[in-house]
């Protein structure tokens, strides 16, 4: 069986370290840096003919640059005769882009995805895809694993009375993951429906449950303005809640987030390491995080074994 090679792009240094620790090898070597004319450039810096080759890299950030960065470490590989090469990417870039919801509108996710299996990729492994539909974007294997587990492991573990609580969904488009969370804990769910009027602004929102005197949980797979959250917490507080809980996979965090995460009703902001968090924790202390490493770790080490990363689905890796 070939060895196993694991590089970082600039992305995300810190998972990539952790996941290295977890698996008990070093970080491959590799040089990333601009040219004057802000070209990227790539130079792997040790033999993989051969190799099992995981690149790290998380849609975050300068995305395009991570993109165009983890593309040209993706074929420097595949030319370089590695056997096998797979993206770990723990935040898809473009998932939002994933449909035609108006006239001209582009699926950027699409792209993506055939950029990626143009410059070589063999397989992709991603956390909580923003539509699961986007695996079948690829014609190569796509193993999308969910934070669920983590986020159940932490529900349990830190908040008090939680089994008096209600798993509130911001959105319609999250009632699945709502109601498979509040099934796992026994629990009841609540949903608020919003009408948009344009992008990233929230016009009228609907409960649709009953959360008087409960904790609220609310869980989403992203949190980026965070207008949708606090609106929802806004909402949950009129609905009589006592206490809210925010849990999001992917912290963005942009524009004015983190100055509407402090002045809204919400205790605590769960988040995941997909994306770097060190800088927003220090700027709001509201945000909590869940180290999701584990779970990367342990599906790599799964995948270049050969074994099923199934059940990584339901269970967090000890």
């Amino acid at each position: 069986m070939p060895n196993i090679k694991l590089f970082a792009g600039n992305s995300h240094p810190d998972l990539g370290k952790r996941i290295s620790d977890r698996l008990g090898i070093s970080l491959g070597r590799v040089v990333l840096k601009k040219f004057a004319n802000q070209e990227t450039c790539v130079e792997i810096g040790e033999s993989v003919r051969g190799e099992d080759v995981y690149i790290l890299q998380s849609g975050c950030g300068d995305i395009n640059d991570n993109l165009m960065e983890l593309l040209i470490m993706i074929n420097a590989c595949k030319i370089a005769s590695a056997e096998r090469v797979t993206a770990v990417i723990p935040c898809y870039p473009y998932a939002r882009q994933d449909k035609k919801d108006k006239s001209r509108a582009p699926i950027s996710a699409k792209l993506v995805a055939n950029m990626l299996s143009v410059a070589g990729a063999d397989h992709i492994i991603t956390m909580d895809l923003h539509a699961s539909q986007i695996q079948g974007f690829f014609d190569i294997p796509v193993d999308n694993l969910y934070a669920e587990p983590a986020v159940l492991q932490y529900i349990e573990d830190n908040i008090p009375d939680w089994r008096k609580a209600i798993i509130v969904s911001p959105d319609a488009g999250g009632a699945k993951r709502v109601t498979a969370i509040a099934d796992r804990l026994n629990v009841g769910f609540a949903l608020i429906h919003k009408e948009r009027q344009k992008a990233n602004e929230v016009a009228r929102m609907v409960l649709v449950g009953d959360v008087k005197d409960t904790t609220a949980i609310l869980v989403d797979d992203m949190a980026d303005t965070c207008g949708t959250v606090c609106t929802a917490a806004e909402k949950l507080i009129e609905a009589g809640a006592a206490q809210i809980y925010a849990i999001m996979t992917h912290g963005v965090l942009s524009g004015p987030a983190l100055q509407r995460l402090e002045n809204s009703p919400i205790e605590s902001v769960v988040v995941t390491n997909t994306i770097p968090q060190e800088d927003k924790m220090k700027s709001c202390s509201k945000i909590s995080v869940i180290d999701i490493s584990a779970i990367l770790a342990e599906a790599i080490r799964r995948t270049h074994n050969g074994e099923s990363v199934s059940y990584l689905f339901r269970n967090v890796p000890l």
